[in-house]
């Protein structure tokens, strides 16, 4: 298994040592990715893992599926220094209906066993739930970093968030996991499931931890809370819209962890443009084939020829102002307000009227127009212009 894109796997000897039987029995390991449906779409972000769940996928091995229907009402605690809110019963059956269908678009669905750990998590009750309880220890629970620092600067921890892991753990000791991937984050649940495996008397699983992929911004990891994701659902000129507005040194992370293309590919790109190449065109590439794996190959040409045609042609600046505005769709006065073109609602409706405003190059004439969802070339007079991401 190539382990490009990978930060971790735990305990490599113990993997081979699986790897090896399961090729002279025809036994496939059991690999189990779990994601609690918090939002409604998944993005670009979910699919670093769910690319390498499909390597495996494809190497025969019995892929799971898991949705955490369960475990979200209680609220994942990692990297929060906060409780995080649960989620009511209603919300999480919404988002799960569409959690399957998205990662369809990278799983190959015949061969994914979906499964949700409401299964084996509602019948444990309350006598079950002690008991599983019992096996571990606060003072292992307290050894994880996020809950370590809130400990000590008095923030408070929940009860019911020390919970989180262990009902994470239990699941691989439902679905009998040979191997569990997750982000950088879930490391200490993943542990624990390997942990809690043990005292089951099971084999333990190994855990194969990915990179969390930064958002636009570059800075936060992608989310959809944050307004800073690639959603593999957009529409394809969005998403391909949103990704060329990525920093030139962004691209390359966005490369290693979502391109199919080989690491000396990238790699001789990047010596191209260290040489001198406009990034610009390798960031086309990028975008391209990101539309063109979730909507095909005519959608991602249609995509860069109507990028092309309302930025390059332009003549826009290279350096254009990015900026991200959410609450689609929104009217045209807060919108150019909110995106910093003018000081005040009555600035922009009075450049509207004198012909000042144009979108993609066409004149706005209408004081009440709404903008939709998508990413737009905004320019007020002559010298105030930026791509704006509305959401």
């Amino acid at each position: 298994m190539a382990l490009r894109g990978c930060d971790e796997l735990l305990v490599e000897q113990d993997f081979v040592r699986k790897l090896t039987r399961s090729e002279s029995t025809g036994q496939p390991l059991r690999i189990k990715l779990g994601l609690d449906p918090t939002a409604p779409d998944l993005h670009l972000g979910h699919t670093v893992v769910l690319n390498k769940m499909r390597q495996l996928q494809d190497l025969g091995h019995t892929v799971i599926f898991l949705i955490g229907d369960f475990t979200a009402m209680i609220g994942d605690p990692s990297g929060r220094n906060v409780t995080r809110p649960p989620l009511t019963r209603e919300q999480i059956e919404l988002n799960a209906k569409t959690y399957f269908e998205q990662a369809s678009l990278v799983l190959d669905a015949a061969r994914t066993e979906i499964r949700y750990n409401s299964e084996w998590c509602d019948p444990l009750g309350a006598r079950g739930m002690i008991q599983l309880a019992s096996r571990y220890t606060l003072a292992r629970m307290l050894e994880r970093d996020d809950f370590t620092k809130r400990y000590k600067g008095g923030i408070p921890i929940s009860v019911h968030e020390l919970l989180y892991p262990l009902m994470q753990g239990y699941d691989s000791v439902a679905l009998k996991s040979d191997l569990e991937l997750g982000g950088t984050d879930q490391k200490f649940n993943l542990l624990v499931g390997r942990e809690l495996q043990k005292e089951y008397g099971q084999e333990p699983q190994c855990i194969l931890t990915m990179p969390l992929l930064e958002g636009l911004d570059g800075v936060e990891k992608m989310s959809k809370s944050k307004n800073n994701y690639v959603g593999i659902t957009d529409a394809p000129s969005e998403m391909f819209g949103k990704l060329m507005s990525i920093s030139d040194t962004l691209m390359w992370r966005y490369f290693e962890l979502l391109s199919s293309l080989s690491l000396d590919q990238i790699a001789a790109m990047r010596a191209e443009c260290e040489a001198g190449r406009n990034p610009r065109d390798v960031k086309v590439q990028l975008a391209g084939e990101m539309v063109a794996r979730f909507h095909g190959a005519p959608a991602a040409q249609a995509a860069r020829e109507g990028f092309e045609a309302r930025f390059s042609r332009g003549a826009l600046p290279e350096d254009i102002e990015q900026v991200a505005v959410s609450g689609a769709p929104i009217g045209i006065a807060q919108l150019l307000r909110e995106a910093g073109l003018v000081a005040s609602g009555s600035e922009a409706l009075r450049n509207v009227e004198q012909g000042g405003v144009r979108i993609d190059g066409e004149k706005v004439s209408d004081k009440g127009l709404k903008i939709t969802a998508g990413t737009y070339v905004i320019q007020v007079g002559k010298r105030r212009v930026a791509q704006v991401t509305v959401s």
